[in-house]
C-alpha cells in the first residue's frame, strides 16, 4: 500500500482527495462485496443448521418408533390382563373398542383445534401490512 492509500484509520484508502464517482463506485463494489460475504456466511450456517434439524429429527422419528412399540405392547398386555376374567377373543374385541373410543375423542379434539386454525394466512400481519400499505400511499400523496 503506498502513502496515498494510508489513513490514519482502518477504513481503507484516504477518499478525501476522490472523485464522487469513484467514490460511488467502491461504495457499490463494496456493498456488493459485503452482500456476497453475508450470503456465503448464512448459507453456511444454514447448512449447519439444517444438518443438525436433520439429526435432531431423525432422533424423534426413532423415539416415535419406539413410543409406538411400548403403546403396542401395553395394548397386548391389557388384552392378556383382560383374558383372564373373559375369553382372549373377548378381550381383544373389548380393548381393541375402548381404543377405537379414545381416537373418536381424539379426532374430535383435532377438527376443533384445525377449524380454529382456518384461514390459514396471518390475519393480523395482512391487515397491518395493508394499513402500513394505506398510510405510506396517504403520505407520498401530501
Amino acid at each position: 500500500m503506498d502513502a496515498a492509500e494510508r489513513t490514519v484509520s482502518d477504513h481503507g484508502p484516504d477518499t478525501s482527495h476522490a472523485p464522487i464517482a469513484e467514490l460511488v463506485a467502491r461504495a457499490t463494489e463494496q456493498t456488493s462485496r459485503l452482500v456476497r460475504e453475508e450470503l456465503r456466511l448464512a448459507q453456511v450456517e444454514m447448512t449447519e443448521k439444517g444438518k443438525a434439524f436433520a439429526l435432531g429429527a431423525g432422533l424423534f422419528g426413532g423415539a416415535g418408533v419406539l413410543a409406538g412399540l411400548g403403546a403396542a405392547t401395553l395394548v397386548a398386555a391389557a388384552v392378556a390382563a383382560l383374558a383372564l376374567v373373559v375369553p382372549v377373543w373377548a378381550s381383544a374385541l373389548i380393548v381393541a373398542a375402548a381404543l377405537f373410543l379414545v381416537a373418536a375423542g381424539l379426532g374430535v379434539a383435532g377438527r376443533r383445534e384445525t377449524a380454529r386454525a382456518v384461514p390459514v394466512a396471518p390475519e393480523q400481519a395482512v391487515t397491518g401490512l395493508r394499513t402500513d400499505v394505506a398510510t405510506i400511499k396517504e403520505s407520498a400523496k401530501r
